[in-house]
């Protein structure tokens, strides 16, 4: 519980506040008074661990661009919307079943972070809020759906709740004999790694299920020690390590960049596994790179690295069965 009780520490300095966060950068605030309204479009959130990444004084560094706020984002930009993947008709409260043979849980609708291009910014997810009697209607539609073989816990970021109401959601599921893998969508490791308590890991590794943990690490500038540190706990064989990126222009959008983050994730024991096409939500057009500037990214990334350290590039289109593979070479 000591564990527990440091990454809820860390949760509850979270930097909200736009100046605060530039003060402690050492970043003058003129340049960014006006996009200091939009957090009320969405909060801003950046933990210590996270910032403590940052370059001091740059305001080009590309963590630092992920959770300011922008005037931008007051655009009205057409073809962007509060809901781009159709998720607001949920199958039950906190339980999406887009994919026939699984289902994504929200587990949590807070985040740690508040990633300025999140596609779930607009999401109402105090209408998906879960309680016990929720989640015991989500464990029953999941017994009366053979189909479904792996769970997702996602959010929000599910690893906002604590380590002992996620070993009671893992215990509810592994009796389901249809039930093979379980995978774990979050950012919060990466940008608080005390999260990654030994208790945690220890419920993943004894679990029956299968366990994929998928971070969403967009740079290489995110993996410092203090990451690397608290990941050697999960490195077991029952728990697969996996990273997904978002690409995002003035972030991640060069060869060089791109080719740093998946040499970057391999090394300390992360593969590559998506690099997502930008979701047109609302308020983070300034994040979106177009087709044809996506392509020369694909080449540059197939003549630098070994296959394995590419990355599957898809885009999630609305109402599709899966997500769609985007290959532009």
């Amino acid at each position: 519980m000591q564990f527990e009780s440091c990454w809820r520490k860390e949760l509850a300095q979270t930097i909200t506040d736009p100046e605060q966060l530039l003060a402690e950068l050492d970043i003058d605030q003129q340049s960014f008074v006006a996009g200091f309204a939009a957090r009320q479009l969405f909060p801003l959130r950046a933990p210590r661990p996270f910032v403590a990444k940052m370059k001091k004084g740059d305001v080009n560094d590309p963590l630092f661009l992920q959770v300011m706020t922008q005037p931008q984002e007051f655009e009205q930009v057409a073809g962007f919307t509060q809901d781009p993947l159709q998720e607001q008709d949920a199958a039950l409260p906190g339980l999406l079943h887009k994919y026939k043979s699984r289902v994504l849980i929200l587990l949590r609708g807070g985040c740690a972070i508040n990633c300025r291009y999140c596609f779930r910014r607009h999401f109402p997810y105090q209408d998906n809020a879960l309680n016990q009697d929720k989640i015991a209607q989500i464990v029953s539609y999941i017994q009366s759906h053979p189909e479904i073989n792996e769970v997702v816990l996602s959010g929000g970021d599910p690893l906002m709740a604590q380590d002992h109401h996620i070993a009671s959601l893992i215990s509810q599921l592994e009796p389901i004999e249809h039930l093979t893998r379980l995978r774990i969508h979050t950012r919060l490791p990466v940008v608080i790694p005390q999260r990654m308590t030994s208790e945690l890991a220890n419920i993943l590794k004894n679990s029956s299920l299968k366990v994929i943990m998928v971070l969403h690490i967009n740079h290489a500038n995110e993996i410092d020690a203090l990451l690397t540190e608290h990941l050697a706990k999960f490195k077991h064989p029952n728990i697969t390590l996996l990273n997904q990126a978002v690409l995002l222009k003035g972030i991640n959008d060069t060869v060089d960049t791109l080719v740093q983050l998946s040499e970057r994730l391999f090394a300390v024991g992360i593969l590559p596994y998506y690099i997502h096409l930008f979701d047109k939500v609302a308020g983070a057009a300034h994040f979106y790179l177009s087709d044809q500037q996506v392509k020369p990214l694909q080449q540059g990334l197939l003549a630098e690295l070994p296959g394995f350290l590419v990355p599957k590039w898809v885009r999630e289109e609305a109402g599709l069965m899966s997500k769609s593979p985007v290959v532009l070479i």
